[in-house]
């Protein structure tokens, strides 16, 4: 289906949170969603973003359909879309609205889990 990009296999995406001014200008809802970011490995990544400008130039709704960490189906609306080309092949870059009432965060305070003066 056009309608969607869907991962097939793989563990669940990881969304990391947006700040980008453009980004959360482009939410227009009286829902609250959260812009997000995610990366994911492709075969094909110019093809997928096509098939996001198609929808969007035909004024349709594109969705990344996913398991969750539970094995649950979830669905996001993606709102932008880049491909890019490392040395370990395509990267999608997928910007998505996540359920605002759903959403978990998780800060990393940059600082390591283990405690230097732990006897372990």
């Amino acid at each position: 289906m056009d309608d969607r990009i869907t991962i097939i296999e793989g563990p669940p995406p990881v969304f990391e949170a947006v700040n980008d001014g453009w980004a959360l200008g482009l939410n227009e809802s009286a829902a609250l969603s959260v812009p997000a970011l995610t990366r994911l490995r492709t075969f094909n990544g110019p093809a997928l973003v096509e098939r996001c400008y198609r929808a969007w130039k035909a004024k349709s709704p594109i969705h990344l359909h996913y398991r969750n960490d539970m094995g649950m189906e979830q669905s996001a609306p993606i709102l932008a879309a880049r491909n890019v080309e490392t040395p370990e092949g395509h990267v999608l870059l997928l910007w998505v609205y996540l359920d605002g009432e759903k959403v978990e965060y998780e800060f990393d305070t940059g600082e390591d889990d283990t405690d230097e003066n732990d006897p372990e």
